[in-house]
Parts: C-alpha cells; sequence; structure tokens
C-alpha cells in the first residue's frame, strides 16, 4: 500500500490540509494549546461571543506569549548542552536565587559528577542550590535512573537542594523518585514550566510591542457635576 502520508509525499508546497496532517505541526499545536490551557480557539470564540476589547487582547496576548513559549523551548533543544547548561543558571538566578550576596556557577564537564551548576545563597556558600540540567529531544523524557543519579550526587556533597531542569518531560516513576527524597528538596522543572519562567523573568526574550489602553477619568469632570 503506497504511503500517502505528508512526510511520504516530500511535497514542494503544503496547504493548510497537508499542514494539519503533519506530525511536527500537530505536536506545535497541541503544546501551544496546552499551554493556554483553553481550546485552541479560544480568540475566535472570544470575538464571536463579542467580548470587550480587554478579553480579546488578553486572549490574543496568551495566543502569542504561548507560540513564543514553544518556539523558545525548540531553541534550547537545538543548542549545545553546554548553553543549555548556562541557561538554567540565568534562569534561576534571574528569579532571585543567590540573593544579594550569592554567586552562580557552571561546572558542567565530563566528570561532573552529575551536577551542572551550583547557586551559592550566601557569601560564605552555607545554602547552595544544586542544577542538573538535560537537554532532550520531546521523545527521551528524564527517568528514574537519573533522578536516582541526581540523589547520589547530592548526598555526595551533603547536599538537600537541587534543581532537575530538562527541555522535555519526566517519567511518572521520576517524578515520585524526586518527591519522595527525604534527605531535603528536589525540583523538577520540564520543558514548558522552564520556557514559561523564561518569559516571566525576561530571560532570552525581549518585549515585543505594548498596548495602551485609556479610560475616562470621572476626577477631570469632579468640578463640573459639584
Amino acid at each position: 500500500m503506497r504511503d500517502s502520508t505528508v512526510d511520504a509525499r516530500s511535497l514542494a508546497e503544503y496547504s493548510e490540509k497537508d499542514m494539519l496532517e503533519w506530525p511536527v505541526w500537530q505536536a506545535y499545536q497541541e503544546e501551544i494549546a496546552a499551554r493556554k490551557r483553553e481550546v485552541p480557539d479560544t480568540l475566535e470564540s472570544t470575538a464571536k461571543e463579542e467580548a470587550n476589547p480587554v478579553e480579546v487582547m488578553a486572549a490574543a496576548e496568551r495566543t502569542f506569549n504561548a507560540q513564543t513559549e514553544t518556539a523558545l523551548r525548540k531553541r534550547l533543544q537545538e543548542a549545545s548542552p553546554e548553553f543549555f547548561e548556562k541557561a538554567v543558571i540565568d534562569v534561576l538566578w534571574a528569579m532571585g536565587y543567590g540573593g544579594t550576596h550569592g554567586e552562580k556557577q557552571h561546572v558542567g564537564r565530563s566528570g561532573d559528577g552529575g551536577i551542572d551548576g551550583v547557586i551559592r545563597q550566601d557569601a560564605l556558600g552555607l545554602t547552595n542550590i544544586y542544577i542538573q540540567a538535560k537537554r532532550y529531544a520531546d521523545t527521551n523524557k528524564v527517568g528514574d535512573p537519573e533522578i536516582r543519579n541526581f540523589i547520589g550526587s547530592l548526598d555526595s556533597r551533603g547536599a538537600n537542594l537541587g534543581v532537575f531542569i530538562t527541555t522535555s518531560s519526566f517519567q511518572p516513576a521520576a517524578e515520585r523518585t524526586a518527591a519522595g527524597y527525604r534527605h531535603g528538596r528536589i525540583i523538577l522543572i520540564d520543558g514548558i514550566k522552564l520556557t514559561s519562567l523564561m518569559l516571566a523573568y525576561g530571560v532570552a526574550v525581549h518585549k515585543a510591542r505594548e498596548f495602551t489602553l485609556y479610560e475616562i477619568d470621572d476626577d477631570f469632570f469632579d468640578d463640573e457635576t459639584a
């Protein structure tokens, strides 16, 4: 039987119908919908209900930012492992970890003992956050063995705070192992959460455009109505 999928047909141009059949495009749209936590046609349905301009603009903003986050995750997956390791350290630093007198360090290299970065939250290094970063494709989810190795790295350093970050996601067994860590706390950050944080804290992005909405200032007319 002849393969009629989009990839097999090697088309020079793609129609809208072809795009809807393409697995990569389907995954892209599904991720955007998941990020918005709403159905894909939120903006269209909002407009049909004759929503006020604020609601329409808010829906458009969510859609645009979801697309940016999805594209950002793709860029991180295409970057080098070393670049990704440094990027996630920058994200945590931008979130305020490290405080006023702390410092950040990238240590990812061969023989790093399973630790890619450290954020020292005080000048004496009494409270350290240890970071593991995995630049994985979507099909390569972080499993239980990798979390257990990370736990071993934390225990060998007498540490109790760890953050494991990936561009993909975590298997349920990995999540259970991290949640059951008794010597401290391990936070798991998947690709969707990571890029959401990057937008929230302005890492690797900049504001493209801002809109200003004006309302009547009733105080201006107080003298007239007095």
